[in-house]
């Protein structure tokens, strides 16, 4: 570090910077507290850089995400190898992993059959002291004690601390009245979660969170608790975002794809929102129809069948007729080729889709107008503002959506990587694709960072009385050809339901998927466009599920782009024979991280079942990253320089010290 020259800083400088200066003394008031300051940031610069973990595409299957964090993708295992190799049997190892995963519960199954339980608890704190000593080694001490629960942080602090003979006894004593004064249970949980805490320093969710599995709202209430976490917005995200913020077309697409995943217990029981507008409409409507089509993905032993398939019927028509409402507001969309209820031949039972007609696997349509399609009866009207209303004052769901706002956008540049969760529009040549927002023209980042700002503003007047058309952006990023979030030319949802013929469900993808997952001088160009250096940063992706089982990689444009979407959704492990990817890098490199199957919380509880997982080593650093090569530690250098202007004012009388 170059040397303090106070006489380098001259005094037009330091009074030209006066106002920010004067800010800055009221945290730094003296010399001493400003010299600290330099010298513990100066300190922190030299540490390894924290481990930061990326997830994608969780789609509401709590119990494998859940898992994954408590394991830290593999960590927890590697440092209890680390720190006891073969000193301890094998099966001890098992239980301790997952005592740190799941500490309350198993502590539970374990008690119950030991004889002796003092002595385990004697044993395992003096194991579980070791592994979070080894956990908490590459951070500071300051860092380490914010990371600690409350109510232990004293001892805590000491067991880890605690070195040489001397110490030993005072250790011992600690432990031995922890167990006598019966707090070992309570402080077993504290230092298992705490080691989970230093294992991850920050987490990064690359997208969709919700839809398809059973348990998003858990999903989210667990990372609202993370100690560092940040979101890019799925398409998924951005649907129940859309929802929120008064697009009553994703109103209908967040309650379709509920009922046809079967997750009614989501909506109602997660989330308060009231269904029987909905069903007492489709009770009445479709009460002849047996809506084969509708048949639900996951059945389900508590709610009636035949009236989940009628409401999905009901709420999908509704959607068809919003969504050509908002195609035909919006010629900019260039969607045309969605607007498909005009096209019915109602009296056949044939639509013309292109140069073709196809017969229609259904033909009862009684709430459509055939002279106007995309008109809602009043029945219909009503149903949706009803339904509406009753997503937009759920207080769960809006502290959920809340969340992803404050804490996520539509990409992020973090430490030369490149997180975001679809695709960049592109040409068939390479160049980014346009799109006309309100007569402007976007691509690349500024596109992304249009669609952000918008988005946030449809969110803002959520709760204005007339139609928030903003919002339609927002079902653009659902499902719009030229949307980051989506990538392919259409969403063929009412060919999927009405036409039996494959060719009019295919959904081209944009250029993006075959020129950067295939040419590193693609992603190098989406690198420069975000203003990271293309020879030393990464893209990393989720969205399309990677077909590990015909031997797809993840690994794309010669490790310059990683796709993690592996599958923790479990209706898409069928297609990626394996159960999700985590993104590792910590200070040593990048690792690819590719779990197993999850049995379920109980298996790995009681039977110490955990994921299986290989990792793949990318990139390993010649010489350990430091902070002072992150995006943090840059932040910290800035800081530095601050203080040291503060300092020198100081020094020159400039600004009076405070005691």
């Amino acid at each position: 570090m170059e040397k303090f020259d106070e006489q380098s800083y001259t005094t037009a400088e330091l009074e030209k910077q006066n106002k920010y200066l004067q800010l800055l003394s009221e945290k730094f008031p003296n010399v001493q507290s400003a010299s600290t300051e330099i010298i513990n940031l100066s300190a922190i610069l030299n540490l390894p850089k924290g481990t930061e973990h990326f997830l994608s595409d969780i789609h509401g299957e709590f119990d494998t995400f859940s898992h994954v964090l408590a394991n830290a993708s593999g960590v927890v295992r590697r440092k209890i190898e680390d720190v006891f190799g073969k000193t301890i049997r094998e099966k001890d190892k098992r239980m301790l992993a997952t005592l740190i995963y799941y500490p309350r519960e198993k502590q539970e199954l374990i008690l119950a059959k030991d004889d002796d339980p003092n002595e385990w608890f004697a044993i395992t704190l003096q194991r579980l002291a070791k592994v979070a000593r080894a956990a908490a080694s590459k951070y500071t001490r300051s860092k380490v004690r914010k990371a600690m629960p409350k109510d232990f942080a004293y001892i805590i602090d000491e067991l880890l601390n605690e070195s040489g003979e001397d110490k030993e006894d005072y250790f011992e004593s600690i432990i031995n009245t922890i167990i006598h004064i019966e707090r070992a249970k309570a402080f077993i949980v504290a230092i298992c979660e705490f080691i989970q805490h230093l294992l991850i320093d920050r987490l990064h969710i690359i997208g969709d969170i919700f839809d398809r599995g059973p348990s998003a709202e858990k999903v989210m209430d667990r990372i609202m608790q993370y100690h560092s976490v940040d979101i890019q917005w799925g398409n998924h995200d951005v649907l129940w975002m859309g929802a929120v913020s008064g697009s009553k077309a994703l109103d209908a697409n967040m309650l379709r794809i509920s009922l046809r995943y079967n997750n009614l217990d989501t909506l109602e029981d997660a989330y308060g929102i009231n269904l029987l507008p909905l069903a007492t409409f489709a009770m009445k409507c479709y009460k002849d129809d047996p809506c084969e089509l509708f048949e639900a993905k996951e059945q389900s032993s508590v709610h009636d069948d035949i009236l989940v398939k009628q409401m999905h019927k009901a709420i999908t028509i509704i959607q068809f007729k919003l969504e050509g409402q908002i195609i035909r507001r919006n010629p900019n969309f260039c969607m045309n080729d969605r607007l498909l209820l005009d096209k019915i031949d109602y009296k056949n039972g044939s639509i013309n889709i292109g140069e073709k007609t196809y017969k229609l696997l259904d033909k009862r349509f009684p709430t459509i107008d055939h002279r106007n399609p995309y008109r809602l009866s009043s029945e219909e009207e009503e149903v949706i503002n009803k339904l509406s209303n009753s997503i937009k004052n759920s207080e769960r769901l809006q502290k959920h959506i809340e969340f992803l706002f404050s804490h996520g956008g539509m990409y992020l540049t973090f430490n030369s990587n490149l997180l975001y969760h679809g695709c960049i529009p592109m040409e068939e040549d390479g160049g980014f694709t346009k799109l006309t927002i309100e007569n402007s023209n976007y691509s690349g980042k500024e596109l992304c960072n249009r669609f952000d700002r918008i988005a946030r503003k449809a969110y803002q007047h959520r709760f204005q009385k007339s139609e928030n058309f903003d919002a339609d952006y927002i079902w653009y990023l659902w499902c719009g050809p030229l949307s980051p979030l989506f990538g392919k030319a259409k969403m063929a949802t009412f060919e999927r339901y009405f036409v039996a013929e494959n060719e009019t469900q295919t959904e081209q993808r944009n250029p993006y998927y075959q020129l950067a997952y295939k040419e590193e001088k693609y992603c190098n160009n989406i690198l420069e466009e975000f203003g990271l250096d293309p020879e030393k940063s990464h893209i990393i992706n989720g969205h399309v599920p990677v077909k590990a089982i015909k031997g797809e990689s993840p690994i794309k444009a010669n490790g310059k782009l990683f796709v993690i979407d592996g599958g923790m959704s479990i209706p898409y492990q069928k297609v990626t024979g394996v159960s999700g990817y985590t993104f590792i890098y910590n200070s040593y490199g990048l690792v690819l991280v590719e779990h197993k199957h999850f049995y379920s919380k109980q298996k790995a509880i009681e039977e110490e079942k955990d994921i299986i997982s290989n990792r793949i080593f990318i990139e390993t650093n010649a010489k350990r990253k430091r902070v002072s090569n992150t995006d943090v530690g840059r932040e910290i250098k800035t800081q530095i320089d601050d203080l040291k202007t503060l300092l020198a004012a100081y020094r020159k009388g400039l600004i009076k010290e405070r005691l």
